[in-house]
């Protein structure tokens, strides 16, 4: 017989509340809630079945609580911008010739004031795509800076010019396609797997490999991986000194990149991330292929490239995709958690880790019963 759960029989008393009961506490103790994401895992440590020293740190997309067609981008701001400034000027004039607004046979002043309110509206919606286009330039301008160095530095070391394309500078200013969305502002449009695009949160993990419990849980806007390894380590900085530390960490190539090779190694865990797409089926030559020997005085990046050719590191790295993927799925299959209800970026940090708390329960419950049973 299933065994009652503390959230179905004990915080309810026993009912069954309806939606609007769940929705009122889930908004009136988000925050205070929160921590319990955090408080568990002393309790997973002290039942002897989490010990941190190995993880895998991935991210999903999780759809908003909005429609895509609720939005609004800088292309078609500009448009309907022009467009709404040519007709306040049409009623303009069409006042002027029947001898002002009492002389028409619509109602001029209120069709004058539906567009100078809607002009008002596409004015807050560029502003906002000009101030995120502003950050965007300075974190790719920075960026860009950086592999410009680390271009010239490598070229100085093989004494010639590198190969490969060289980085694009960005340009400033908006993109047609940066948008706004009316309904939640802070989501944002991204790409998702199988094609397409959706109004969503980039969601991230990191998963304890050994009892893939979940012990970080950021949550960005970004629309790829690319700047998520900081937010990852941060998450993890904050865990209690009790719980140990993660020593090892595998990501695929979606983080790969200089900077989020130095950060973890700044922080004394060695990364593991794939330098490029891994084949569904490697050629049984690569397979049987030795180990070649280590690089003298290797950098950051070289010794991780040494680290996944040898045998260890690709067992290690091989963990990623029954660790961290598994968790997703369950969440997004088993769990049917595929749609953030909450809007707003601080919302729904905080109804992510719920999730995860939920993860972690009820994984934590599996987890108890093997230690019982032996």
């Amino acid at each position: 017989m299933e065994k009652p759960t503390l959230v179905r029989v004990y915080l309810p008393g026993g009912t069954h509340p309806d939606h609007d009961s769940i929705n009122t506490f889930r908004r009136r103790f988000l925050s205070q809630l929160e921590p319990l994401f955090v408080g568990i895992l002393p309790i997973a440590q002290g039942l002897g079945v989490l010990k941190l020293g190995d993880a895998s740190i991935d991210g999903t997309k999780i759809q908003a609580n909005a429609s895509t067609h609720k939005a609004m981008s800088w292309a078609y701001a500009e448009r309907l911008e022009t467009q709404r400034r040519a007709e306040v000027r049409t009623l303009l004039q069409r006042a002027e010739a029947v001898g002002g607004p009492g002389g028409s046979e619509i109602d001029l002043p209120a069709e004058l004031k539906r567009r100078e309110d809607r002009l008002l509206k596409i004015a807050e919606v560029k502003a906002e795509i000009e101030r995120r286009a502003q950050a965007r330039y300075a974190q790719a301008r920075a960026e860009y800076e950086a592999k410009q160095v680390e271009r010239a530095a490598k070229e100085r070391a093989l004494g010639r010019k590198s190969g490969g394309k060289k980085p694009q500078e960005p340009t400033p200013g908006p993109h047609p396609e940066e948008q706004v969305h009316f309904t939640d502002a802070d989501s944002r449009i991204m790409p998702v797997s199988g094609g397409g695009f959706e109004q969503a949160y980039n969601a991230q993990a990191t998963v304890d490999m050994a009892s893939l419990l979940i012990v970080g849980a950021p949550i960005t806007q970004n629309a790829n991986d690319k700047r998520e390894v900081e937010p990852a380590l941060q998450e993890l900085a904050k865990l209690p000194d009790p719980l140990g530390a993660v020593e090892r960490a595998a990501l695929d190539n979606g983080f790969y990149s200089q900077p989020h090779i130095e950060a973890p190694v700044g922080r004394r865990i060695e990364p593991f991330i794939a330098v490029g797409r891994q084949p569904h089926h490697q050629a049984l030559e690569e397979r049987l292929a030795p180990v070649p020997e280590a690089p003298k005085n290797p950098d950051v990046v070289g010794a991780m490239k040494y680290r996944l050719k040898t045998k260890e590191g690709q067992a290690f790295y091989a963990q990623r995709k029954s660790t961290v993927e598994p968790v997703f799925g369950i969440i997004k299959e088993v769990m049917g958690f595929r749609r953030f209800l909450l809007r707003g970026l601080e919302a729904v940090k905080g109804e992510w880790r719920w999730v995860c708390l939920a993860f972690n329960l009820k994984r934590l419950f599996v987890l108890q019963q093997g230690v019982t049973a032996s």
